[in-house]
């Protein structure tokens, strides 16, 4: 997979995909990108040098098979994985990334907090073709104890490391500053971002700025040397319908507006993270305004969940929210599982969220008119119509899934070329009514 890889000049300071775009480089991850999305090369060039489209491709990440976000790209999915300090281990990780992988999510965020951090990391990203995106915060405070023991040394050092693992896009929650604590107090939840909490946490014990956006440029820095994108971290979205679209969720996102121009000075590629719950009637103007505030940077949201009453459902909360983000919008989303607020997904608790999310995305592909998105749909209904039925497992999102369900009912192999299936039953199929009726038609 080299040869879809950059061959940087080792003089270079900056070798990212920004860097490149700007002085007109069209590298060899642009070029696959264009070929898989459909578009010229001239676009995708065009748009990661406006910082409206990133390419996630840490230089170190040699088996990685490049991918775009970005408006002009087709809507993406990312898959979260990751083990507590109460649950699972590196086998059961890789086995949660090889589902990540088989039913298509676009990036995989590994979001271990327990065990041995780099050995976890590692593994996966050997064994992953997408980019791999980390918060890094998680790993300070597991190496550092307590979180008000944190130094900007801390941070620096974590982000190194984990930069030369081949990291390919730090989550870190820089948004969030010392005035608007404030403005939490008048939440229903306060603060539900992990990130957010932690940073907030030594901000108040310290009565200091946040170190993240103390720290910006040093962190900016490693990013250039690496070609590590940023997601600027929502720490303040929030979590819950009464929290939505509120002043703190607002204020942060100024915040990272700025943060994004300084990043995309020192060529260093950005996306925004985005709410949480927010009722469906907010969702436009919640993508509207992140266009506007973050200079059409790439819009990175978890649902947003339209509803807090999901619980074990949250998946198909989540998509619901979703397909309307990526109409207006976004440009990737975030999955949720149906364990979401209720404890670590386990494998097929990954496939499901995975195939929930892929679900709103192409929905919202299609709507949008992205190239090639429909046709899957109408080769689909070709299949459906000529009782395909092997067709039909192939194209839907989760063949194995489809065809279990066939299976139920009519397992035999002959079935698969049967005329009919156990809703309508031979006498009652629609499509066969037609299709008889269309020939007694051509016939007369």
């Amino acid at each position: 997979m080299k040869e879809f890889r950059v061959k940087f000049d080792s003089a270079d300071k900056t070798p990212t995909q920004m860097y490149y775009a700007k002085k007109g480089v069209i590298t060899p991850e642009m070029n696959y990108v264009a070929q898989a999305e459909m578009l010229d090369r001239e676009v995708v060039r065009s748009e990661v040098a406006a910082g409206k489209m990133i390419i996630p491709a840490n230089i170190h990440h040699e088996n990685l098979l490049p991918m775009a976000i970005g408006r002009e790209a087709k809507t993406k999915i990312n898959a979260n994985i990751g083990n507590s300090s109460l649950s699972s281990d590196i086998c059961a990780e890789l086995e949660k990334l090889q589902i990540c992988l088989k039913y298509g999510a676009d990036t995989v965020m590994d979001l271990s907090t327990g065990g041995d951090l780099d050995a976890i990391r590692s593994a996966i990203i050997a064994n992953s073709t997408v980019p791999i995106g980390t918060v890094p915060m998680y790993q300070i405070i597991h190496d550092i104890k307590e979180v008000e023991n944190l130094t900007t040394d801390d941070i620096l050092k974590t982000l190194e490391k984990q930069a030369r693992q081949g990291v390919s896009y730090f989550t870190i929650h820089a948004g969030f500053l010392l005035k608007f604590m404030p403005l939490v107090a008048k939440r229903k939840m306060g603060i539900v971002s992990r990130g957010g909490s932690l940073t907030a946490s030594w901000m108040m014990h310290h009565h200091k700025e946040n170190p993240f956006y103390e720290a910006f440029d040093d962190i900016l820095e490693i990013c250039a040397a690496h070609d590590v994108a940023l997601s600027l971290g929502d720490g303040l979205r929030p979590g819950c319908l009464y929290d939505a679209t509120d002043e703190a969720q607002l204020s942060e996102l100024r915040v990272l507006g700025e943060l994004t121009l300084r990043a995309w000075e020192k060529n260093v590629q950005v996306m925004i993270e985005g709410p949480g719950h927010i009722p469906l009637n907010q969702i436009e103007y919640n993508m509207k305004i992140e266009r506007e505030l973050c200079h059409g940077a790439p819009f990175y949201v978890l649902g947003p969940l339209p509803t807090d009453i999901g619980a074990g459902y949250d998946h198909i909360t989540s998509a619901i929210g979703g397909t309307m983000a990526a109409f207006y919008g976004a440009s990737m989303l975030c999955y949720v599982t149906p364990k979401e607020h209720l404890g670590l997904p386990n494998a097929n608790d990954v496939r499901e969220g995975i195939v929930a999310h892929k679900i709103a995305a192409h929905a919202a592909d299609v709507a949008l008119g992205k190239a090639g998105a429909i046709e899957r749909d109408h080769a689909m209904s070709d299949a459906r119509y000529a009782f395909d039925w092997n067709r039909q497992f192939e194209l839907s999102l989760d063949p194995e899934r489809a065809r279990e369900l066939h299976d139920e009912s009519l397992p035999q192999e002959s079935f698969k070329k049967a005329e009919f299936c156990s809703m309508c039953g031979p006498k009652f199929c629609a499509y066969k009514i037609s299709k008889n009726l269309m020939k007694e038609k051509n016939v007369k």
